[in-house]
């Protein structure tokens, strides 16, 4: 089935190359993606970095994984559901399918050496240099809809293999099922083959597409929803602004302290029924917002 003919999306622009000045007037001021194609060519990373590579250098790092259970009362927010050295997660990769991700690890801070792999883009906006995340996924893995907790802009990064990314501006919040309190849409919605009939509000949603290979870089501005699927094993690098947006710091701040910390005590003192409460609220308020 093609999710093309489902969802509403449009590709991202792509260019090969692109000035300061004309990335910063066309695509961080009207808050657009843009692919850019050949960013790291002359990064050593560009040659370097696979994932026998990383299993080489840094094999031994015990590293979080993720998988795509279903948010619960008995983990705090964002725990990881296992731990692994990086050298048996890249076999494992390399065997075949497995739901287990690897979000949000810093590996450079693990192993300096890489830092001398990658430079900070000269883009005409600051990346946060000591934030350098790292994303590891299997074949077919796919990370949930949801926006980043920072409200940052991004520029996602990534290395061997093929991923898909879909995404949406902030203004289609209101098609895309938000769990309330949360950062992700519903869990149960598989956004590479989304049930229309279920989630009919999604056909209202307007968003974009883009296929990354190896050294392909994707900006996505801030507070952007984004759903990442793995068409091959993978991994990707993201780095960071803070945002530019006054609105969307004050946001950022939010989030990082006052949702952050009670959605930590609700799950301790209300446990699965606040899970659920928050499930069925998310769908129950879609469903009312389309009878308006």
């Amino acid at each position: 089935m093609n999710p093309n003919k489902k969802l509403n999306l449009q590709p991202v622009d792509r260019v090969a190359t692109i000035s300061p000045q004309d990335f910063v007037e066309k695509y961080v001021k009207p808050q657009k993606p843009v692919v850019i194609e050949q960013l790291t060519h002359d990064w050593p990373a560009y040659e370097k970095w696979s994932l026998a590579y990383l299993k080489d250098i840094a094999g031994e790092v015990e590293v979080p994984l993720y998988d795509n259970r279903p948010v619960s009362a008995k983990d705090k927010f964002n725990e990881p559901h296992a731990k692994m050295k990086l050298k048996d997660y890249v076999d494992l990769l390399k065997k075949g399918p497995t739901q287990y991700r690897i979000f949000l690890f810093n590996l450079m801070k693990e192993v300096p050496e890489l830092q001398e792999h990658f430079k900070m883009p000269n883009l005409g906006i600051k990346f946060l240099e000591k934030l350098p995340f790292l994303f590891f996924g299997a074949e077919n893995s796919s990370v949930f809809m949801h926006y980043d907790i920072d409200f940052a802009n991004i520029l996602h990064i990534h290395f061997e293999g093929k991923k898909r990314c879909i995404i949406y501006p902030p203004s289609e919040t209101k098609f895309l099922y938000k769990v309330p309190n949360a950062l992700i849409s519903l869990n149960e919605i598989d956004f590479n083959n989304p049930d229309l009939e279920k989630f009919p509000a999604l056909k209202l949603a307007k968003g974009y597409e883009a296929y990354l290979e190896h050294g392909e870089a994707l900006y996505m501005p801030e507070g952007y929803w984004h759903n990442m699927t793995y068409l091959t094993p993978g991994f990707s690098m993201s780095l960071r602004t803070l945002p530019k947006s006054a609105k969307n710091l004050g946001k950022a701040l939010y989030n990082l302290t006052i949702m952050r910390g009670f959605e930590n005590v609700m799950r301790k003192f209300k446990g699965e029924d606040w899970i659920d409460y928050k499930n069925k609220r998310a769908y129950r308020r879609q469903n009312e917002r389309l009878e308006k």
